[in-house]
């Protein structure tokens, strides 16, 4: 079906809009990701380069000034310090640098050796078994044990009979401690995609309080934290690994996105990820702009449980009325990447793009479908967006003009993030709303999985027995092509049906003094500190 372009009086009004809202509202910009297995690499070349032009003007300005401490802006507080209970994105990117799991990911998105120096997988993909490394040490400077590594895996799995903390983990049937070296896992079922998961945090069984006390094994320890103010790390000196160049790093809260830019040329801050493109272009040479994409799916989320929303129709209506590219390009300057369903280009393999194309523009399509559906002259709903994200309250202005083209009526209502996590993810009380998912992990399932019907991350309310037929199909294959296979599936269930109106993989620029340098990407939701270092 040809793509339609926005009418000419649409395009009009929405220039008024959104030039109205240029102070306050714009996106992001990022260098569009061609396939999974370059996305890092050319982002850090890109940035490297720029690096070496900057690091001679910013050695004269740093002469002076303590390049021992870095102060990093984030656009909200963190959920929770216990990195087995936290929820948001934002969340665990922070707590990346505090804590570690068996194995961990690297800027390519592999995974290596970390807690664990070494590992096996079992032929049938059911028996794990991980040699703990030789001296690693906790924060608090004891060191790691078969005991912490076994009820850092049974607290997640919910062996005491509570709920798994990820639902992967309801598959384990046993943590064994075959000597003080040596955890041996063993699944109910396959799945060749567990190890993924061993990058859950190993925390001391000894602690009873890691929401107050949090201690893990990553490059920098916790401080303290001033809540809806700051977060303070400090790096750890006996850290198994490459030790991290800064020594103090402050995550300041800075809730009001439009401070962002006043900050960073005030100097109360030296970074600050996912800036806009808008932000950008108010910023001094003092800064260096590193270019990525989020790693994540950003899409209109609809309640499927809620009218008119429970019919498949309607949420149909809703894909035919938008052009992705349209948004992109008053959001975030045209770059993005597509995408159709719930999965975003760095998972490569996984990654469908021919469903960027089950619903090409079609207005007229869009009415037809709405008037079938018993809403002829359309109908009003909510956008709840969460208000520190300018990037998504950007895309949602975009759409409510999208959608007055076949009569349907949206309004924004902004939240705080709190409110946000409570009532829209939670308490599942809402009738739509704009966000990006990530994956937790760098797994199929970690993106899919909150679509199984009985899922209790399944926000949407999404119900549909042959995407759970073949979401199970897909976890309990040990042949990968197999897995691909009913992975795509799931997804194209997902696209077909509407679940969501799905948009794209946003851009991401991220703003970093001059006086420092290294910033790296990741495939995933991560700001890895320990790589940022003085420009000189």
């Amino acid at each position: 079906m040809m793509k339609k372009s926005f009418e000419r009086r649409s395009l009009s009004a929405l220039l008024v809009v959104l030039s109205t809202l240029t102070l306050t509202l714009s996106g992001c910009s990022s260098k569009k990701a061609e396939d999974s297995g370059t996305v890092a690499n050319e982002q850090t070349e890109s940035a490297s380069q720029e690096d070496g032009s900057q690091a001679e003007d910013a050695q004269a300005q740093s002469s002076t000034e303590d390049l021992s401490k870095i102060v990093v802006g984030i656009p909200q507080d963190i959920d929770s310090m216990d990195p087995h209970m936290a929820t948001s994105a934002g969340s665990r990117e922070v707590l990346f640098n505090v804590f570690e799991g068996l194995v961990k990911p690297d800027s390519d998105g592999n995974l290596l050796p970390a807690v664990a120096s070494d590992y096996t997988i079992s032929d049938d993909g059911k028996v794990y078994t991980f040699t703990l490394r030789d001296g690693v040490k906790f924060h608090d400077g004891s060191e790691v044990t078969a005991e912490d590594v076994k009820y850092s895996i049974e607290r997640n799995a919910g062996t005491d009979g509570t709920d798994p903390l990820i639902s992967a983990f309801s598959n384990i049937e046993s943590v064994e401690i075959a000597d003080e070296k040596t955890i041996v896992m063993t699944l109910k079922e396959s799945n060749t995609e567990f190890l993924a998961y061993m990058t859950v945090a190993i925390i001391p069984a000894s602690n009873t309080d890691t929401e107050g006390n949090p201690i893990g094994t990553g490059p920098y320890k916790f401080v303290s934290r001033s809540p809806q103010e700051n977060i303070v790390l400090e790096s750890f000196d006996d850290y198994w690994g490459e030790k991290a160049y800064i020594k103090d790093v402050t995550l300041k809260i800075e809730a009001n996105s439009d401070s962002v830019v006043m900050d960073l040329e005030g100097g109360s801050i030296d970074m600050y990820a996912r800036v806009t493109s808008n932000q950008v272009s108010q910023l001094s040479d003092n800064f260096a702009v590193y270019e990525g994409t989020m790693n994540l799916v950003q899409a209109l989320y609809l309640n499927n449980n809620v009218e008119p929303f429970n019919n498949e129709l309607v949420r149909q209506a809703l894909c035919y009325a938008i052009d992705p590219q349209t948004i992109m390009d008053f959001v975030s300057d045209g770059k993005g990447v597509e995408i159709g369903s719930s999965m975003f280009p760095s998972f490569g393999k996984y990654f469908d793009a021919s469903l960027n194309d089950t619903y090409n523009q079609d207005i007229d399509k869009a009415k037809e479908l709405l008037a079938e559906a018993g809403y002829p002259n359309g109908f009003d709903f909510t956008i709840t967006v969460p208000s520190n994200y300018t990037q998504h309250v950007d895309t949602a202005q975009v759409l409510v003009e999208e959608f007055k083209e076949i009569g349907v009526n949206a309004t924004i209502q902004e939240v705080e993030w709190n409110s946000w996590l409570s009532d829209v993810y939670t308490n599942r009380e809402f009738e739509s709303t704009v966000i990006g998912v990530d994956a937790s992990t760098l797994t199929a399932y970690a993106l899919l999985s909150r679509f199984r019907s009985d899922a209790s991350n399944n926000f949407i309310n999404f119900n549909n027995a042959d995407y759970d037929a073949a979401f199970d199909a897909a976890v309990s294959a040990t042949d990968d092509a197999e897995k691909v296979e009913k992975y795509k599936e799931c997804e194209k269930i997902l696209s077909e049906s509407a679940a969501n109106v799905y948009i794209q993989d946003l851009p991401e620029f991220v703003v970093l003094n001059k006086k420092f340098t290294g910033y790296t990407f990741y495939p995933l939701y991560a700001q890895d500190f320990a790589k940022i270092k003085p420009a000189q």
